[in-house]
């Protein structure tokens, strides 16, 4: 074969092994059963094939074979074989998040890019939901932990997930899988790999995967027909040719294309407050789960409400092609990396979660966002006896597309007119709770006295008052509740397009002073330009509401007092309501420069331990938040929130034992975010603030041993962080007003940040004699306690908790055919991916700060508390047929 002619006969095997074999290495390619010494485990995390114990970087390396036993088909899998890596989603398959080292990027929001990088075959991929997907065929994943600037670019800077699928051979294949499971789970893929002609090879990737959901959804009001939600539905093909021209040429083309079309994500009550008796009578049925005493916690439970559906639509399409080429003379190799990528989510929402037909977004466009990148990346890297060196070129152009859509229910206004009155009726009980007070506060011209504003919250917006003769009852017109409340139907329809360019230079090169002293240095330089355009348009009238009550804000004060004045006003006028938004434009425009580097030096002690220390300074840029942001009732003036950069030292040793099985590894690192973005949910709209420091603390260790037992390896790794943000006040941040909800944040534990993060795992596999192969696998993950909200409210804890997936195998010698016994989370643990403050449905935070010196008094939260659910136990039955 031509193939192996090449890997023989050309200047640089490992640019032929790196293309045929998706970058897992030549000595991956002649074993394709996985490693069986750590000299055989080959990562490319400096863009250069090293043996992973040869790699100053804190790199967890899984090979295929891991993969498949954990039952990893997504990076949200991935989190169960990697320490210190959490990856969760919100209210949809397209709001992924993945952290590390308690570090990343909320992913609501469009218009920030991501801590974690994300890339697959060499592609860089934007946002961590762009990268969530079924992965298909993979040939291994690195984990890259601490930032990756100089290598992998921006937006990199609290590290990398490095994914590398498998490629075209020239040996022809094929395999098939088929898998059944419970909540009706069911799938199919398969994949044809040859030779076309001696030159090109190609590789057939295709599968489909469904399942029901794991909520029941209660539907309340309707009209949503589903009673499940969370569940799966999507197909995905994968196509690629390999074509060697010659003997020092390789180009690789990629293109793929996902579809997924699904009901996902309801929140769950997990604490329901004191405004339940509201939305109890504005629904069929109870409308949430009624509340615990004392309005405590509840327990956990799958049981969702939504009156609306919460469909998603995602595509997600592109094409890459990586072309290699040796020249002979230099002893070096020309990499260039094309990509052309389209990611589209159309998604469909039930704002309150509740039985009641308060607000929801349809899935009609109106809520949606595009992602449109074209990358282009140029390397040469070479190497002689004392240096290997290398410098490249990145340039990516991206258009980001978002609109965004609120539609008000018919409860809507009733809902809102019971919270209001509430509130009136603790401070003075002769205002009744009354579900009809809207139009007092909006009625045109209104006056504050008995006959106006008073005598219209006395009578529950009736205007009947007893001032007839005997103290009789008459209707008083101008105490009735005449003034408009919100229009049912559409309130607003908002559009966004960010374009960015950016564009990079670097190098990165290893001095080999002695045999046993390395010193590298790289440098980066990135230049980035992005600009926003937006139309915020109110719809039917909307904002009329709102700018009547602004227009009766004396009669308001006169009523209710000066300081009450403007919290009522601001209920009218929240983002979504406010007439300030009447076809208001934006348009802005920012370039910045940044340059990102790292410096390292290690030393081999002996042939089995390497020592080393580095600096790394990571960046992630500065980006616009696509959102209705505003102060008060005035919107923002400016949408641009400043560029995140990491300063990270780390000090390591790799050992590699007992006759090269076993990997022992372990890292102090020490890393400061400046500016960190922090995109946090303040109950009405998404905010993006720069919090001034971050730290992030800790110790990582990795442990690998391939037993004397043939077929059996042990695999772990623990991580200890301590993830906290500095101390800063409200002069601090970029809005002073939003402190009060960030205020339990100063020298505070950060979000998704478990202090205690550690994995095992079991594989075994042998032959069983008869022509019959067996084995097993368990993976475990345990996470200390954390909090899972960005505010650190404490009814957003989730405590320590472990989960374990396992695998039993029988098939036949040759692997032709396996059948498989699979089960994730087979404790059936239960904790909480994601809790969030339910909208309007109570407040947390006070508006005065409190004994404890923040702003939050646990004896005054009336908050009730949604949450997004982790996976429950899954089990089934899988059958792989391999040629």
């Amino acid at each position: 074969m031509r193939l192996t002619n090449l890997l023989r006969t050309t200047v640089s095997a490992a640019v032929v092994g790196t293309v045929a074999f998706g970058f897992a290495g030549v000595a991956a390619a002649q074993d394709q059963e996985g490693p069986t010494t750590i000299d055989d485990i080959i990562v490319t995390a400096q863009k250069r094939e090293q043996n992973l114990q040869d790699v100053p970087i804190v790199v967890t390396s899984l090979p295929a074979e891991t993969l498949q036993d954990a039952g990893v088909r997504d990076i949200k899998d991935l989190q169960i074989l990697t320490p210190g890596m959490t990856v969760t989603s919100t209210q949809s398959e397209a709001s992924t998040t993945a952290r590390i080292r308690g570090v990343g990027t909320v992913g609501d929001n469009p218009g920030l890019e991501s801590s974690v990088g994300v890339v697959i075959d060499g592609v860089y991929r934007s946002r961590n939901s762009v990268g969530f997907g079924d992965l298909g065929e993979m040939s291994r994943i690195e984990v890259l932990k601490g930032p990756q600037g100089t290598l992998f670019g921006k937006n990199t800077s609290a590290g990398v997930i490095n994914i590398i699928t498998e490629a075209p051979s020239f040996t022809p294949g094929y395999n098939a899988e088929l898998t059944v499971g419970n909540y009706g789970a069911m799938g199919a893929s398969g994949s044809v790999t040859g030779p076309i002609t001696d030159q090109l090879a190609f590789r057939l990737y295709a599968g489909r995967r469904v399942r029901d959901g794991f909520y029941d959804v209660d539907t309340g009001d309707g009209p949503r027909s589903n009673t499940d939600d969370a569940n799966q539905d999507f197909g995905t093909v994968r196509g690629q040719l390999l074509w060697l021209p010659n003997d020092n040429t390789s180009v690789r083309v990629i293109a793929d294309y996902t579809s997924r079309d699904e009901y996902c994500c309801t929140g769950v009550q997990i604490r329901t407050g004191p405004t339940y008796p509201f939305i109890d009578a504005l629904s069929n049925g109870t409308g949430q789960r009624p509340p615990a005493a004392g309005f405590g916690p509840l327990p956990f439970s799958r049981q969702a409400f939504a009156n609306r559906d919460t469909g998603q639509e995602i595509e997600d399409k592109g094409v890459s092609i990586e072309a290699n080429i040796d020249i002979p003379s230099m002893n070096a190799t020309l990499t260039s990396v094309t990509s052309w990528r389209d990611w589209s989510g159309d998604i469909g929402m039930d704002v309150d979660y509740t039985g009641a037909d308060i607000a929801y977004r349809p899935q009609d466009g109106g809520y949606a966002y595009t992602v449109e990148n074209l990358t282009q990346e140029l390397r040469l890297a070479g190497q002689n006896d004392r240096l290997d060196w290398l410098v490249g070129l990145f340039a990516t152009k991206e258009d980001i597309g978002r609109t965004d859509s609120w539609w008000y229910g018919p409860d809507y206004t009733p809902f809102l007119s019971l919270l209001l009155s509430a509130r009136l009726n603790a401070a003075n009980p002769a205002i009744p709770v009354s579900p009809g007070i809207i139009g007092c506060f909006t009625r045109p011209g209104q006056t504050a006295g008995l006959t106006g504003l008073q005598g219209c919250l006395a009578t529950g917006g009736t205007g009947r008052l007893p001032i007839g003769p005997g103290g009789a009852l008459v209707t008083v017109p101008t105490a009735q509740a005449t003034g408009p409340g919100f229009t049912v139907g559409q309130g607003y329809q908002d559009a966004y397009e960010q374009e960015s360019t950016s564009f990079a230079i670097f190098t990165n090169n290893t001095w080999h002073v002695t045999d046993q002293f390395d010193l590298t240095l790289g440098l980066r330089y990135t230049m980035d330009e992005k600009s926003v355009d937006g139309l915020q348009r109110n719809l039917n009238g909307n904002g009329g509401t709102c700018a009547a009550a602004a227009a009766n804000a004396a009669a308001i004060a006169g009523a209710l007092g000066a300081a009450n004045a403007p919290t009522i006003i601001g209920n009218f006028c929240l983002p979504w309501s406010n007439f300030a938004y009447n076809n208001r434009t934006v348009s802005e425009s920012f370039d910045d420069g940044e340059v990102s580097g790292t410096i390292k030096a290690s030393y081999r002690l002996n042939e089995a331990i390497m020592a080393y220390a580095s600096y790394a300074r990571g960046y992630k840029s500065f980006g616009y938040n696509l959102d209705r942001v505003q102060s008060g009732i005035t919107p923002t003036a400016s949408l641009l929130f400043p560029s995140e950069v990491v300063d990270s030292y780390e000090a390591g040793v790799k050992m590699t034992l007992a006759d090269r099985t076993v990997l022992l590894n372990a890292t102090y690192f020490d890393q400061t975010f400046s500016d960190f973005q922090l995109n946090t949910f303040l109950g009405t709209a998404f905010v993006v603030e720069s919090i001034p420091e971050l730290t992030s603390r800790g110790i990582d260790a990795d442990f690998l041993w391939f037993t004397p037992m043939d077929g059996l390896s042990l695999q772990g790794g623990l991580t200890y962080t301590k993830t906290e943000y500095g101390e800063f006040t409200a002069a601090d941040l970029s809005n002073p007003g939003n402190f009060p909800q960030l205020s339990l944040l100063p020298g505070a534990t950060a979000s998704f940040a478990p202090e205690w993060s550690a994995t095992a795992s079991i594989n075994y596999d042998r032959d069983l004699g008869d022509n019959l192969r067996g084995g097993f696998s368990l993976a475990a993950k345990y996470m200390s306690d954390y909090n899972t909200g960005s505010d650190l409210l404490p009814y957003k804890q989730q405590d320590a908790f472990t989960t374990l997936n396992g695998r039993i195998s029988l098939g036949s010698a040759d692997e032709r055919w396996t059948l498989e016994l699979w089960g994730q989370n087979l404790t059936d643990e239960e904790y909480v991916q994601v809790a969030y403050n339910a909208p309007l449905q109570g407040s947390a935070f006070q508006t005065t700060v409190q004994p404890n010196g923040t702003y939050y008094n646990p004896a005054l939260d009336t908050q009730t508390y949604d949450a997004y659910l982790g996976q429950p136990r899954t089990y089934g039955m899988t059958l792989r047929i391999k040629y």
